[in-house]
């Protein structure tokens, strides 16, 4: 399993910090391994929701379904995408601080199989990716 935790401190209130981070068509902007980023249907974004993304990830395109498996208005989103042999797991906590809100990423890449394998690899590609995503996030969280 390769994880990535950040922390992002925003000037944004903690409901558009969480409003935008919770629209994970929004990916496309602060992460630069995301090329194609769409929201599914047009209904308001909560449980449910899901978005179609294209992440070059180890060299290759990989196209993703991502689904809100969890959603606390405001607050916490878990959003998740699964192929054969792994899972994407990402949770997303929003919470105040004095001059706007602290964004908290917990990223989760959990293979399966064989693939468990190059786990330490993996690891090492995503911290890679999770760092230009921090500060795509923070660049797109202060603008």
């Amino acid at each position: 399993m390769a994880r990535y935790v950040t922390t992002i401190q925003s000037t944004l209130s903690p409901e558009a910090a969480f409003a935008y981070m919770a629209d994970f068509s929004n990916a496309r902007v602060w992460d630069p391994s995301v090329s194609k980023a769409e929201r599914v249907g047009d209904e308001p974004v909560g449980l449910g929701s899901a978005f179609e993304l294209v992440a070059r990830f180890a060299g290759r395109d990989v196209p993703l379904r991502y689904e809100i498996v969890a959603y606390e208005a405001g607050r916490r989103v878990v959003i998740e995408a699964r192929r054969p042999g792994f899972v994407s797991r990402d949770t997303i906590s929003v919470e105040a601080t004095g001059g706007g809100s602290a964004v908290h990423y917990d990223a989760v890449l959990a293979f399966s199989g064989v693939g468990r394998l190059f786990d330490p690899i993996m690891q090492l590609v995503f911290n890679r990716v999770g760092a230009h995503a921090t500060a795509g996030m923070q660049a797109a969280l202060n603008s």
